[in-house]
């Protein structure tokens, strides 16, 4: 199976879910985690439909978040708090308005997926641009995503970055 075949049959998986009610118990176990309570510095990003939503994430004001904003070809992490005001971007998400600040400073990244493999490995959405962000990055990587779409390989080529972890409900 391609990826592209993968994408496709994870989308169709996705729109029959109950995100709200898988969201609400993926959050949970993100908070239980030892890497989410050692961490101070977040970056989540903001769901598109039918993606998990771990906004509620922001609710925790012992920790500092950050969103995602692209940037040509690269992903930049901006400061972003509850209520904090963004703008969509070329690919329908919200992105924030603060200035990007580095991402050495962050010490959790929970990036979205269309699926993942038994290796930890992440579906995106083909743009690389979580792949080149995670490159050099040296923080904790993860991703929250239903069991549904775990799949036995989605086929990683050499520029795929493997994370530390994936949640499952």
């Amino acid at each position: 199976m391609s990826k592209e075949a993968i994408r496709k049959q994870a989308k169709a998986i996705r729109s029959r879910l109950d995100m709200n009610k898988i969201s609400s118990e993926l959050i949970i176990k993100v908070k239980n985690t030892s890497e989410y309570k050692n961490s101070k510095n977040i970056m989540i990003f903001y769901p598109l439909k039918d993606e998990v939503n771990l906004l509620d994430l922001l609710n925790d004001n012992s920790k500092n978040f950050y969103l995602p904003k692209i940037n040509g070809k690269n992903l930049l992490c901006c400061p972003y708090k509850s209520g904090d005001r963004t703008c969509l971007s070329c690919f329908k998400t919200c992105e924030p308005l603060s200035e990007p600040c580095s991402k050495n400073q962050i010490n959790m990244v929970i990036a979205p997926a269309l699926a993942c493999d038994k290796n930890n490995f992440r579906l995106g959405y083909g743009g690389g641009f979580y792949d080149r962000f995670l490159r050099d990055f040296n923080g904790t990587k993860i991703t929250c995503i239903p069991k549904e779409l775990m799949f036995e390989t989605i086929y990683p080529e050499k520029h795929d970055i493997a994370l530390d972890s994936v949640i499952t409900q």
